[in-house]
């Protein structure tokens, strides 16, 4: 992190990054706090908008946003969004979460009260493996391989589970078991025409290519190292906190971006039943979508609280990856609030 040659910069206790910047036990006890705060909103959330749901209006028409992910994998409700029997799976699954969030919570405080705040300091040496070094390319490759894996195992598990389970189909209007299809040429033209994805098998095939690519990556990067010498072609001079924090931004903005478009037009992942009808996209200050349905005025779809949801976000992430990027590569901030606050005392000096 920039301290703009202070030695003894000190950081406030809202400068969050700041004490886990390096260390490594502290920063995974920040992951895992962060894990558990995103397990219990899931529970909670489930149960409130539970608790809120009217059979008696369409799903995609009321401000819920757990259930229709629920719904679209076939889970809890019929092709209508009416809750099917009992809402005994919905509760199940809120439940886990809310236990699992006391169990990251759990571990969030072990890693932050009693083992070692520098994973460089632990006794087990596979710990210490784990040890974040940031100008050191062997141990970032490392950890990211690990982060890979976990990627395509989650990949996987959504295949087998659209595989055995079902998911549901809105060109049938049920809940069905979905075999995926591995076409390579399918999934290279995708790249382009994503949005307009109408089939099922082709976007489980999607996720059971992506899991194949992220599980090889991953073993390739925990088993190799730099190859040659490390240059600055190879980020020398460059690797720090804050340049991984801006390339992080920078793909979960990218990626909510992406998903505020799909979201908002797709309607085979995201069926009308559960989401409300495909948006209108609108111009003004920015980029906004509004909804074509006939819904109460004051009222939107799931499918506008998504898509305009996640836009903003992302807008906002990527504007932060430029803010840590450019500190990463050495910019001074401060030089710009210095400017702006002698702009009086300027002078401009003509010569003959």
């Amino acid at each position: 992190m920039q301290t703009y040659g202070n030695p003894d910069v000190t950081y406030g206790w809202w400068a969050g990054n700041s004490g886990v910047t390096n260390r490594t036990g502290k920063f995974i006890a920040a992951h895992i706090a962060h894990t558990g705060l995103i397990a219990f909103w899931a529970g909670a959330f489930t149960l409130f908008e539970l608790s809120r749901f009217d059979p008696s209006i369409p799903m995609g028409h009321q401000p819920l946003i757990a259930l229709p992910h629920l719904a679209a994998l076939g889970i809890g409700f019929d092709a209508n969004g009416v809750v099917m029997g009992d809402t005994k799976p919905v509760v199940v699954i809120a439940i886990v979460h809310l236990i699992l969030s006391m169990v990251y919570a759990g571990g969030g405080l072990l890693h932050s009260v009693l083992l070692p705040g520098d994973l460089q300091e632990a006794d087990l040496e596979k710990a210490r493996k784990f040890s974040l070094s940031w100008d050191d390319p062997d141990k970032l490759t490392f950890i990211l391989g690990h982060h890979l894996i976990f990627f395509g195992v989650a990949c996987i598990w959504f295949v087998e589970w659209a595989k055995w389970h079902g998911i549901y189909d809105p060109a049938i209007g049920a809940v069905r078991q979905v075999e995926y299809d591995l076409n390579l040429s399918h999934i290279w033209n995708h790249q382009v025409d994503f949005l307009t994805i109408d089939s099922l098998e082709d976007v489980l095939g999607g996720h059971a290519f992506l899991a194949f690519v992220e599980i090889t990556g991953g073993a390739f990067h925990i088993a190799t190292k730099q190859v040659g010498e490390y240059t600055k072609f190879k980020g020398k001079g460059l690797l720090s906190a804050e340049a991984v924090l801006s390339w992080s931004l920078a793909g979960i903005g990218w990626m909510a971006i992406i998903a505020a478009f799909w979201s908002a037009t797709n309607t085979t992942v995201y069926p009308t039943e559960f989401f409300g009808e495909p948006l209108q996209l609108k111009f003004s200050i920015s980029p906004y979508w509004v909804d074509t349905g006939d819904l109460p005025a004051g009222e939107y779809t799931n499918r506008a609280w998504l898509a305009n949801v996640h836009y903003y976000f992302g807008f906002f992430f990527i504007q932060g990856h430029l803010w840590h990027a450019l500190r990463a590569l050495g910019f001074d901030f401060k030089r710009v609030t210095n400017a702006i606050g002698n702009i009086d005392n300027a002078t401009v000096t003509l010569k003959d």
